[in-house]
């Protein structure tokens, strides 16, 4: 007995041992980040170089809030990431809704082809909408890239919030209408608040796309004043000389607010996966 407890304590002791490394590994990046933010230029080239800033500053973060257009690009970055996730969310919890309420010839085949355009790249698609909007009027605006976004969003999220309507039942919308209640009033107040997780669960997706996305806002803006900030930050680096202290300032103010939303919301994202995960 007394063996058999030493090889459980020992094999818990290497899960633990594996996972702490693997979290080290995986955070040592955003540490170094926030360690060169703070350095001054002379020490980010130091050799050896430090973890722990010797002559701590804030003067990367001064230059980049006076020196660069950081604060549009943030906005910009919050307008369209916002806007992104409720359209894309208004119009996937209408389409699910539709693919598992309503009875209708290939239904099954429509929501399995709506996942497989998913599988495309986003750089296989970015040039054709680029024409696209160019012949509508609307290039050069945000309207253009919450579209796009929205579209390259939208299967992924719309088969997400498709399994989730399945898990509630159809029996409770039914004793609503009954009840003298209309199909409009028992899905706003029946079926959203019971698949509320699984809309704050792909909300989360939605946003974290919309807020990383490079490709569609790089082809699609290009006044200065429109750039979202995965845009605006890369256009920091000069090929004669690159500010790492800058850059890495950036980086902080970029990551700090996606994480914590993250944190804010992890509930609400580790109960929609699991409430989807009971049909599909």
């Amino acid at each position: 007995m007394t063996r058999w407890r030493l090889r459980h304590v020992s094999a818990r002791s290497l899960i633990y041992g594996g996972a702490l490394l693997l979290a080290c590994q995986a955070a040592f990046p955003f540490l170094w980040m926030f360690s060169t933010s703070f350095k001054p230029p002379a020490e980010v080239f130091a050799t050896p170089p430090t973890l722990i800033p010797q002559d701590p500053t804030w003067e990367n973060f001064q230059r980049l809030f006076t020196a660069t257009h950081f604060l549009t690009y943030f906005w910009n970055s919050v307008i369209v990431s916002g806007l992104a996730v409720l359209l894309t969310m208004a119009v996937s919890a209408a389409g699910a809704y539709s693919l598992t309420r309503y009875r209708y010839p290939g239904r099954e085949k429509i929501a399995g082809l709506i996942l497989c355009t998913y599988m495309f790249a986003p750089i296989m698609v970015v040039i054709p909408f680029f024409i696209l909007v160019k012949k509508v009027g609307i290039e050069n605006t945000h309207f253009a890239l919450v579209l796009a976004l929205t579209s390259f969003c939208l299967p992924f999220t719309l088969w997400l919030l498709r399994a989730f309507f399945q898990t509630i039942p159809i029996e409770l919308e039914e004793a609503a209408m009954v009840d003298g209640a209309s199909r409009l009033r028992a899905v706003v107040y029946i079926i959203l608040p019971l698949a509320l997780p699984g809309i704050i669960a792909t909300s989360i997706f939605t946003f974290i796309l919309a807020w990383n996305d490079f490709i569609f806002a790089r082809i699609l803006i290009a006044a200065d004043e429109l750039k979202t900030l995965p845009v605006g930050v890369q256009d920091l680096f000069h090929s004669a000389l690159i500010d790492w202290g800058l850059i890495m300032a950036a980086g902080m103010m970029i990551t700090i607010p996606a994480l914590l939303f993250f944190v804010t919301v992890q509930r609400y994202l580790i109960r929609g996966w699991g409430a989807g995960a009971v049909k599909g």
